[in-house]
């Protein structure tokens, strides 16, 4: 609730302050936001460095992301979110027509849910009612949210909805599980994250939009692949 409430505030002042301000102060903005997304999906893509949790295994990442991004493509995730959101422009009127409510939409969405802080904030609530790691991500959410209301529009308040969702049931799983989940699994899944970030932070700096959507199979992939290593003693 408190993430959500964020992006709803963050992404609200961005959309009612972005006409105001200049064309070369929002693309600054989106660019440094980009730049960090990019250092901080490389860093934890590396070494989550949280918590004293290793460095993910780089090619069950590799691995998890190729087969992941392959059932993605098939499934085509992103296509089907970029027409959801371009759906809900047409319905709420919301857009002007180009497309980039949607864009908005599946920006902002994976941006707020892939990285390592939703995963551990939200793991760390549910099983000990520990709020520091959300309360940082809200924060960091709500000037993201700024940034990208002034650039994107009315799409990024749509991601609350996403934040709610995502975050709200990772949270009940760790909290019926107890945080009973074996910390590899969770490093390797960090890992894919951070590439996804990386993903993210590319589009944002428009050197290169990737589906990144198509990538999120990875997600669950990665920890199946790091349990086999571990349970079968796989040479990778």
């Amino acid at each position: 609730m408190l993430n959500t409430a964020t992006v709803l505030t963050g992404g609200g002042l961005g959309i009612t302050a972005g006409s105001r301000i200049p064309e070369r102060v929002r693309e600054g903005l989106m660019a440094i936001l980009g730049l960090f997304v990019v250092v901080y999906g490389v860093r934890t893509a590396i070494s989550p460095a949280f918590s004293g949790r290793a460095a993910p295994d780089l090619a069950v990442v590799l691995l998890a992301l190729l087969v992941g991004t392959a059932i993605g493509s098939i499934l085509d995730l992103d296509g089907r979110l970029h027409r959801f959101g371009d759906a809900v422009e047409a319905r709420v009127g919301g857009g002007d027509g180009d497309g980039r409510l949607g864009r908005a939409l599946v920006t902002t969405s994976l941006l707020f849910c892939v990285g390592p802080l939703t995963i551990l904030g939200s793991f760390d609530d549910g099983a000990r009612g520990d709020i520091l790691l959300l309360g940082i991500k809200s924060a960091l959410d709500g000037v993201a949210a700024l940034a990208l209301g002034a650039s994107l529009g009315v799409g990024v308040l749509l991601s609350a909805v996403t934040v709610l969702v995502v975050q709200g049931a990772l949270t009940a799983a760790a909290y019926f599980t107890r945080g009973a989940v074996d910390p590899a699994l969770v490093t390797a899944a960090l890992g894919t994250g951070g590439v996804l970030l990386a993903a993210i932070g590319l589009g944002l700096l428009e050197v290169r939009r990737l589906r990144v959507a198509d990538m999120l199979p990875a997600l669950i992939v990665a920890p199946l692949f790091e349990l086999a290593v571990r349970s079968w003693n796989l040479p990778i």
